[in-house]
């Protein structure tokens, strides 16, 4: 199949029919610069209202017939693997928004970036750039201060904390001193001045919530993000894949397209 002559940008969505594949699939729909031509699924295969999805264990195949420009991920870190090594020797770029690798996990993606483009990101939305930016900020501004983290996510995410959560606390850590993370409490669990205490919670179908506490005797700051929905994550992942279509073989970052 030859790539058609148009200015939207080909996405191939891997883990299509999960909650986050769905909603990429829904707002590409919405725009007029990115095209999905195919979705892969590892559950089933068929069509999502008039897409076709096509199994995983057929990626190669899949790429050879509908040749993307640029893969979407929202699938689980062993199927990703997989896909971004898939895509190194196929030329396809490569935005994942899975979460939840182990390091080895992510060195297969890293090894992919020396052939095509790759960009990882634990969220893809806009807020969270700018809450990223602040926190920073705060911490670098309010030494000494108690920081805690708290995450709040749907009951069927399974890593934790979140992969904003940690990017958030790598933030933390590189803007202050710190003695090391400290996840929950419970029993005779007296806080020490130099940890960073973090709370994952799970519960409904929140889509996403995250809260940093900076707090000393006489004064608190939080900072607070909020999801509303998925769509900004969605329309997020679309941005990124637009943006690194065409680009040169390396490891990138959401921030860049914010940036632009």
């Amino acid at each position: 199949m030859t790539r058609e002559s148009s200015s939207a940008t080909r996405v191939l969505v891997s883990g299509a029919t999960g909650r986050m594949g769905r909603r990429v699939i829904e707002q590409a729909a919405a725009r007029d610069d990115v095209r999905v031509v195919a979705g892969v699924s590892r559950e089933l295969s068929g069509e999502i209202d008039g897409l076709p999805v096509e199994p995983a264990n057929e990626f190669e195949v899949v790429l050879r017939e509908y040749d993307p420009e640029v893969l979407v991920d929202f699938s689980v870190p062993e199927a990703s693997q997989e896909f971004v090594a898939d895509c190194a020797e196929a030329n396809v770029a490569c935005v994942v928004g899975t979460t939840g690798f182990a390091e080895d996990g992510e060195a297969v993606l890293r090894e992919a970036s020396e052939r095509v483009s790759v960009l990882l990101a634990s969220n893809f939305s806009r807020g969270i750039q700018a809450l990223l930016r602040a926190v920073e900020s705060a911490v670098s501004d309010l030494p000494g201060y108690d920081v805690e983290v708290t995450e709040s996510h749907h009951r069927h995410k399974r890593d934790a904390p979140s992969g904003t959560a940690n990017a958030i606390l790598d933030r933390i850590e590189s803007a202050g001193e710190f003695g090391g993370r400290v996840h929950g409490r419970e029993g005779d669990a007296l806080r020490e001045s130099s940890e960073i205490g973090v709370h994952a919670r799970r519960a409904g179908g929140i889509r996403g919530e995250h809260e940093i506490l900076l707090a000393n005797d006489h004064e608190e700051l939080r900072l607070t993000h909020r999801a509303g929905s998925r769509a900004v994550f969605a329309d997020g992942a679309l941005d990124a894949a637009v943006w690194l279509a065409g680009r040169t073989p390396g490891w990138y970052d959401f921030s860049e397209v914010v940036a632009e």
